[in-house]
């Protein structure tokens, strides 16, 4: 597993989204397809990029003039990471409340949620044991 911190904001994982979606990109690609829409300036995405190399999560070669950026961390690494964030922050210090509550929100929302998940905790209990 890579060493990375995940992206503070929703910019930075707007570009390194986009990174994952061009494969590599400049700087000047990625402000012409993010930053200018947004009226944000060529710095600020330059900043962001710089933030997102910092956290290991892209990575520089120099072509020419520019450098192309492209991803470290793959897509679906990150993704399990931001989950596992998340859910951590949500059940807190005592999850016992919140995950009766998370049970009742999937089930209101989709009962078909409700059963896959149930089997999903089915085949974790399964990995563990190593049957």
């Amino acid at each position: 597993m890579s060493r990375f911190r995940l992206p503070a904001d929703e910019l930075e994982y707007a570009v390194l989204a986009e990174i994952w979606k061009l494969g590599s990109a400049s700087v000047r690609e990625l402000h012409e397809r993010l930053g200018a829409p947004e009226d944000l300036v060529y710095t600020t995405i330059a900043k962001v990029v710089d933030r997102l190399r910092d956290k290991g999560l892209i990575q520089r070669q120099r072509r020419g003039q520019a450098f192309l950026y492209r991803p470290r961390v793959a897509a679906e690494e990150v993704e399990r990471a931001r989950a596992r964030s998340t859910v951590t922050r949500l059940l807190g210090a005592t999850p016992r409340a919140a995950v009766a509550t998370l049970v009742e929100a999937v089930d209101s929302l989709d009962p078909g949620l409700l059963e896959e998940l149930e089997r999903a905790v089915a085949e974790r209990r399964r990995m563990k044991r190593g049957t």
